[in-house]
């Protein structure tokens, strides 16, 4: 249970490897097989992302952008507009929250509709990030925008065409007080242009009365309908006399950065499943002599927006699919080999995950096929990640499934499997004892404590492994906190396994997975179960 005494490494260019002893999960460190080269004995990660400007000039742009079209904006919001810990992984220094604080900026001016897909409600489709579906997280972002300051003008139901669990969330947001619009299908979207817009297509939906310069459009996930929400908003708006106009808010790729630049890999890694593909914008190109990146979609559709904006505006205010966005983010990059690093790092990451996704059924050769090239692209491989091979060894040695997690420091501590714990629990309270500087030998969680968890998972939970998950391992730390001042000096050093790397020779649990991922760890997992069994829950 307890942590490993470690040497460091860090001038020799090795990794730093637990090898254990007295069949506790200690263990010494040894430098066995090669690592890239640290600097620094207590080597932090770098910034590379100005994260203060980012918000001022981010905020400036979009002011532009509303006083373009005369005092007011639809402005569509790709991505997440909070928690975003995808560009805070490729852009180190970038806070997830830095999209939602940006608009805290405006927030006088803010006004916030939510467009949701009734299709996705029939399927109980989920946000895989959170678990919980797309109709729920709706309720959720009302009231995380409304806890800010944000007014809320209304939920906006998309390809609605009478599906009976969209007509039951229609009626529980209003009995909510929550004003609802519905959109339907259009024929010929988005192609037949003259039909779309005219009174028998965007006409047709419900029109939103919004009373704010800036109207953000954002979703619970991709294709829930925010452009189209737009379209619709704009066709009714001008029919009415009032002139607004469009843009676009997409973090990546971005636009100014190399087509082959890591970190616009790295987006194409996170939407592999989609079907992204960045390319050069050739209407830009061809308008500016000037070479900057889109993705497919968008150039895709761009022809077809072009001739919308036409007949909703009289002209399109726009040449390329690039001239639509207002992103910012190239421009606050202040360290690129940092950036390159981080991204490097999640291309690797989203590899592991479709190795995974292939082995639980989730995805296809296909998916890892497609990662593998952009591994290439990105000339990196599964060697750039110290915590897989700390792992793998420790697994071959001990035949038993084992864990690793990469310190701040560069240092990397491992843990195997127990009588009492998972690998990942043991490396996860190693780990916590390394950071507080508490000595291998001590424990922090008696098994006199442990056994009786075991008992009831086993006795009385109907829990077939007795070993303490990661959660079940903290709350046992916690309690053993109250009256050791060692386990509570460990429990202090959580929040420093933020944005460190962790590995597992198998796939975890889902609790365990949960419970790294609530805590800020960067998980990767081998592509195998623990057992030859069928059924893994």
């Amino acid at each position: 249970m307890g942590a490993g005494r470690l040497q460091d490494a860090g001038r020799s260019g090795k990794a730093l490897v637990l090898h254990f002893q007295n069949g506790t999960g200690c263990g010494i460190l040894s430098p066995d097989f090669e690592q890239p080269e640290r600097k620094g004995e207590d080597r932090m990660p770098a910034i590379g992302f100005d994260n203060q400007k980012y918000l001022t000039t981010q905020s400036e742009q979009i002011k532009k952008r509303i006083a373009q079209f005369g005092g007011k904006l639809y402005l569509e919001f790709g991505g997440k507009l909070f928690d975003d810990y995808h560009a805070s992984r490729v852009l180190p220094g970038f806070e997830p929250d830095s999209k939602i604080r940006m608009l805290q900026q405006l927030q006088d001016d803010v006004e916030i509709l939510i467009a949701i897909n009734a299709a996705d409600i029939e399927k109980n489709k989920v946000r895989g990030d959170l678990g919980i579906t797309y109709d729920d997280d709706v309720l959720r972002l009302i009231d995380i925008f409304r806890g800010m300051g944000f007014y809320v003008g209304g939920v906006v139901m998309s390809r609605y065409s009478g599906q009976g669990a969209a007509d039951a969330f229609l009626k529980r947001l209003t009995t909510l007080g929550i004003r609802c619009y519905r959109h339907y299908p259009i024929a010929g979207y988005p192609s037949d242009v003259q039909h779309i817009v005219s009174d028998e297509g965007l006409g047709k939906n419900e029109y939103v009365e919004t009373t704010h310069p800036l109207v953000v459009v954002t979703a619970p996930g991709p294709g829930s309908g925010k452009m189209a929400t737009c379209l619709s908003q704009l066709y009714h708006d001008y029919k009415r006399g009032i002139k607004a106009g469009y843009a676009k808010f997409e973090t990546f790729p971005i636009w100014n950065l190399p087509l082959q630049h890591p970190v616009n890999l790295a987006y194409e890694a996170a939407t592999a499943d989609l079907g992204d593909v960045n390319m050069i914008d050739p209407f830009h190109l061809a308008a500016y002599g000037e070479t900057t990146v889109n993705y497919n979609r968008d150039v895709e559709i761009f022809p077809v927006l072009s001739a919308m904006f036409e007949r909703i505006m009289g002209e399109c205010p726009y040449k390329s699919p690039t001239d639509m966005g207002v992103n910012m983010a190239g421009k606050c990059i202040v360290d690129d080999e940092a950036v390159c690093a981080a991204a490097r790092q999640e291309i690797v990451r989203r590899y592991y995950t479709a190795l995974c996704d292939r082995r639980v059924g989730a995805a296809g050769d296909e998916l890892v096929n497609k990662l593998e090239l952009l591994m290439q692209q990105a000339h990196v491989d599964p060697s750039i990640r110290p915590v897989v091979a700390a792992a793998a060894q420790v697994a071959e040695e001990t035949g038993n499934p084992a864990g690793a997690i990469e310190l701040p420091s560069g240092e990397v501590v491992t843990g195997k499997t127990t009588d009492l714990m998972g690998a990942s629990s043991a490396t996860l309270l190693n780990a916590l004892k390394r950071l507080a500087g508490i000595d291998h030998q001590h424990h922090l969680i008696s098994r006199e404590a442990i056994e009786p968890i075991q008992a009831v998972k086993v006795n009385h939970l109907g829990s077939v492994n007795p070993r303490l998950h990661s959660d079940e391992t903290l709350i046992a730390l916690a309690i053993s906190a109250t009256t050791n001042p060692l386990a509570k000096r460990a429990l202090d050093q959580l929040s420093a396994l933020r944005g460190c790397e962790a590995h597992s020779t198998v796939i975890l649990s889902p609790v365990d997975s949960s419970t790294y991922s609530r805590l800020g760890l960067r998980l990767t997992c081998e592509p195998q179960y623990e057992t030859n069994k069928l059924y893994h829950k």
